[in-house]
């Protein structure tokens, strides 16, 4: 993606922390493998849940990916996952402190919901009860407010993965957040693309990180979303674009990137996974016309492919948000056929949901990471559970297994409920 003044963006480090392998091997290893990443909730008890199952990182240390194992006291679920991401894609980047200006070299991180757990401030509010079991504000002031732990608020705000990323690595130059839910990784690679071209940054770590294995986010979920109802198996339960999807799944995960000027990245001799062409953005904003034809989805690929200046008909995949409940996938299938015309048939398209689940920010992160290990690996994994084709998609979708890509050229894409929307365009070089 060339700016004013020429410069090319790559990205060079992968790192990703997901319910289908921890590491970028582990997890393109599942995605080729066809091996789903969702199972029966095994950190809680989830007999009053509205779903019994979903998507969780298993097997995960935290202790390993930080600087400093007190620093976890201050790190939510989300954040633990996002900084280990992190650590992962600047070793998979193979820069180091020191390797490069400090303050040339920045942070941009998307975020999502950071949940708190009532235990957390279940004392505080036993101490605020009057003689009638009821919350007095004269004794929460009194000594309910001194039972919450002075650096609570630490683990809520969205802020903190990019100032843990930032002091992890000393990355001293722009460092922003995305709170755009699922849109917030694709969002945030446009904003680091944007400042390396404007000459602000050689290189900037991107990414996002979200963990919706929670009572309240199941919950949150199910009432506003919608998730799926099955429980014979869940690992069958993520269908996108399957005419017999019901619902969506929840999970968690973190995906994160090192991007870089490409003469930076010449300079140092790093590898490369792809260049970023052009990423688009829009929402569908007013109306139920623009809502069901996902108008914002559909601006933000156009924009993507005029900005990356291909044909429609260049683009080797597509990597869906494919959220797998009934009214989503329709919108989404109708926004590709209004950008991308007829051609859309022929393109093959994978929804990695059906491995790793819904988890808003962190989500698209991670999928970001499978579109590009798909350009390096030139394969596009299967979308589980594809049994059925639901007539009203009318897509090219993958399934049984990964697909050989024609074009190294992909475009992903990730859009929210209420129709905020991201599409990028990457190619292998």
């Amino acid at each position: 993606m060339a700016g004013c003044d020429g410069s090319r963006v790559v990205v060079t480090g992968v790192g990703v922390v997901s319910p289908i392998g921890i590491g970028k091997d582990d997890f393109w290893a599942s995605l080729t493998n066809n091996t789903s990443g969702i199972g029966y909730l095994e950190s809680m008890d989830a007999e009053d849940l509205p779903s019994p199952f979903g998507a969780e990182v298993r097997n995960f240390n935290p202790a390993a990916y930080v600087r400093d194992r007190k620093f976890l006291k201050v790190m939510s679920r989300d954040m633990q996952l996002g900084v280990a991401s992190a650590n992962l894609a600047m070793q998979d980047t193979n820069l180091s402190v020191g390797d490069i200006d400090p303050y040339r070299l920045g942070v941009v991180y998307g975020a999502g919901r950071m949940t708190t757990h009532p235990s957390e401030l279940a004392a505080a509010v036993e101490a605020s009860r009057d003689e009638n079991s009821e919350f007095s504000m004269t004794r929460w002031g009194e000594g309910g407010m001194g039972r919450v732990a002075p650096l609570w608020l630490l683990k809520q705000l969205p802020n903190m993965p990019a100032c843990h990323i930032s002091i992890d690595h000393n990355a001293c130059g722009p460092n922003n957040t995305i709170t755009c839910r699922d849109a917030s990784a694709l969002l945030a690679l446009a904003e680091a693309v944007r400042v390396i071209e404007a000459g602000r940054a050689d290189a900037m770590i991107v990414g996002a990180c979200s963990s919706n294995i929670h009572p309240v986010d199941i919950a949150k979920f199910h009432r506003f979303e919608g998730l799926s109802k099955r429980d014979d198996d869940p690992s069958r339960a993520c269908r996108p674009f399957d005419f017999e999807r019901d619902g969506a799944v929840v999970g968690e995960g973190a995906a994160t990137f090192v991007v870089e000027s490409y003469e930076h990245a010449k300079r140092r001799g790093a590898e490369i996974y792809a260049e970023v062409l052009g990423i688009g953005a829009g929402s569908d904003g007013k109306g139920y016309a623009n809502e069901s034809g996902g108008l914002g989805l559909v601006r933000a690929i156009e924009s993507s492919v005029k900005r990356a200046g291909i044909r429609p008909e260049e683009l080797g995949h597509i990597n869906a948000q494919g959220k797998s409940t009934q009214t989503d996938d329709i919108v989404e299938s109708r926004a590709y056929h209004r950008a991308l015309g007829d051609c859309v048939l022929k393109v093959p398209v994978t929804a990695m949901k059906s491995f790793v689940g819904h988890f808003d920010a962190g989500a698209g992160a991670v999928e970001l990471a499978g579109t590009l290990l798909s350009l390096r690996n030139g394969e596009v994994p299967a979308t589980l559970n594809y049994e059925i084709p639901d007539p009203r998609c009318r897509l090219n979708v993958v399934e049984g297994g990964p697909r050989s890509v024609r074009s190294r050229t992909a475009l992903t894409v990730n859009r929210t409920a209420i129709g905020q929307s991201a599409a990028a365009i990457l190619r292998a070089i």
